[in-house]
């Protein structure tokens, strides 16, 4: 088997249109590392028409992991995930360590609005995973 848009006879070049880049950075589940994700993933998408709803985002799903899940405690990670396709695609995953999200706790209601703005941004956004195994939290933009 060849790989996909190898020059060998017999394979072609468009292949290759077909399969994204992907990206992957474990980070410390604190607070100041949501910045650090958002300056990864806003690196590997610059030139991308949707880099900016991606970043803010992205930004919104690593501060639910650092505030709600058990990544939280001391150790924790969470890891961010990105693919991107030559048409312009875009697929963005947060994985967490689980466990029971915390409620907010705000009374000045500036919590809460992170999956609103996700469900708002992008095209397709779902959740796989449980709170024992560990959830991922994926968002897609400029979908065809």
């Amino acid at each position: 088997m060849t790989p996909a848009g190898s020059s060998l006879p017999g394979t072609t070049r468009a292949a290759t249109a077909t399969t994204p880049r992907t990206h992957q950075q474990v980070f410390p589940a604190l607070a100041e590392q949501v910045g650090h994700a958002r300056r990864f993933v806003a690196g590997i998408l610059a030139g991308y028409p949707a880099a900016d709803d991606a970043v803010l985002c992205l930004s919104e799903l690593a501060s639910n992991s650092v505030t709600h899940s058990t990544s939280r405690h001391p150790g924790g990670t969470f890891t961010v995930r990105t693919a991107t396709h030559d048409g312009g695609g875009v697929r963005v995953e947060v994985e967490d360590q689980g466990g029971l999200w915390r409620p907010c706790s705000s009374e000045n209601g500036q919590h809460g609005h992170g999956l609103h703005i996700v469900s708002q941004l992008a095209c397709a956004w779902g959740i796989t995973g449980d709170s024992t195994t560990g959830r991922t939290v994926w968002f897609e933009l400029e979908c065809s």
